[in-house]
């Protein structure tokens, strides 16, 4: 891997100061560097490229900086290219990390010596079908999510899956995850904890209005769509909370597996519940 993109959340504290250094340890190990065009200003003499897209286009590897959400942007943007992510934590909970900032040095040492593995995860795609046209297709690696405005009602959905009827949801929203999103949102909403291995769906309603709606797994090859009520308003269709899409009534919104996935450099062995007690006991504090 003799050239990485690097991709950092520049306005937390010491951030730029931590590149400043990784910039200099590459370039001694004769590793070629990209950063996006938003970066330029700090760092004079690295190239830059126009956006997080050509990046990935142009690199073996993108080496993320920042707590999930960074990662998240860079892992979809990286599984339209095939390109691995090694995420190292600057944020709170780092879940999708794979390196604490302390440890930084020791594995990229490992990683450029080809001492790593890759894990791939299955991810999500969302259509929205207005009368017969598409009004908008994304993808996501956590979870795509239907949810009411801030003075919106509670959202009418008709929810099938594979074409068989569910049910009517009378909700704040809905979510949709992904085993990798199962300790994100949809935990917080009551949706099960599901270990990121497995190729499934978990489906949540969000505060619903029926005591008949609760969680449900489902199989990663199966099709959901959700048909929105005609008395909505203000309700979007969020993907990885990072990416929205304004729904209109009568819209359908169609959640599937996407071909696509993300791949992270995994550079140790990992126990995923003992992950998942010390970054949710972390989020508590």
């Amino acid at each position: 891997m003799q050239k990485l993109g690097i991709i950092a959340h520049l306005g937390k504290p010491g951030i730029a100061d931590l590149v400043t250094s990784l910039l200099q340890w590459l370039q001694k190990r004769q590793v070629q560097v990209l950063l996006v065009q938003e970066a330029a200003r700090l760092f004079p003499g690295v190239r830059v490229v126009e956006n997080l897209s050509q990046l990935a286009r142009e690199v073996n590897a993108l080496v993320v900086l920042g707590g999930d959400g960074t990662i998240l942007g860079a892992a979809r943007s990286g599984a339209f290219n095939n390109l691995p992510v090694l995420g190292v934590n600057t944020g709170r909970l780092g879940f999708l990390s794979e390196l604490d900032r302390q440890e930084l040095y020791d594995g990229l040492e490992a990683m450029l010596a080809g001492r790593y593995t890759i894990d791939t995860r299955m991810m999500l795609q969302a259509r929205v079908l207005r009368g017969a046209d598409e009004a908008g297709c994304c993808v996501a690696l956590n979870d795509a999510v239907i949810t009411k405005g801030a003075f919106a009602r509670l959202i009418t959905m008709k929810v099938s899956i594979n074409g068989q009827p569910v049910g009517t949801y009378p909700a704040d929203g809905l979510i949709v995850a992904s085993p990798t999103g199962s300790t994100a949102y949809s935990l917080s909403a009551g949706g099960p904890v599901v270990t990121p291995e497995l190729e499934l769906m978990v489906v949540t309603p969000i505060c619903p209005h029926a005591l008949w709606a609760r969680p449900m797994v489902i199989a990663a090859q199966s099709a959901v769509e959700v048909v929105l009520g005609a008395e909505l308003s203000q309700v979007m269709l969020t993907m990885d909370g990072q990416l929205g899409l304004a729904l209109q009534p009568g819209d359908r919104v169609v959640i599937t597996r996407s071909d696509l996935r993300a791949r992270f450099i995994r550079l140790k062995k990992h126990n995923f519940f003992a992950v998942m007690r010390q970054k949710l006991s972390e989020g508590e504090r």
